[in-house]
């Protein structure tokens, strides 16, 4: 676990609620939720939320790019779908597994682009 999830953590340890987990197990596993989450003020001023959603859309957008990709390519593009659907599990088994129990999530590369990007820090 990275030192910036350490460090979110014993900052919002005992902050975050039942309500956050739900949110955030939504947001991580279903990217428009994510997308939606960001935009109510109530819910996307919340770290723990706003990770997790951010993480959702992020994984979200690589299933599309890659799925849109590889479906150009003749011969590979059949293999297009059961990525897309993988990425998609693998998306519902982080956020059953882990964030519904309060655990942020560390996604290979793409945290790293994500933090990079400052689009998991809370704003105004």
């Amino acid at each position: 676990m990275s030192d910036e999830i350490e460090k979110l953590k014993n900052e919002n340890d005992g902050m975050i609620t039942d309500d956050d987990k739900l949110w955030a197990a939504l947001s991580l596993a279903i990217g428009i939720v994510g997308l939606i989450m960001l935009f109510i003020p109530d819910k996307g001023n919340r770290p723990f939320i706003r990770y997790a959603a951010v993480h959702g859309i992020s994984l979200s957008v690589v299933s599309f790019v890659l799925s849109t990709v590889l479906g150009f390519i003749p011969f590979v593009g059949c293999i297009s779908v059961p990525i897309a659907l993988g990425i998609f599990g693998y998306g519902i088994y982080l956020a059953a597994t882990q964030v519904y129990n309060g655990e942020y999530v560390e996604i290979p590369y793409l945290t790293d682009f994500v933090k990079g990007q400052g689009w998991t820090q809370i704003t105004g």
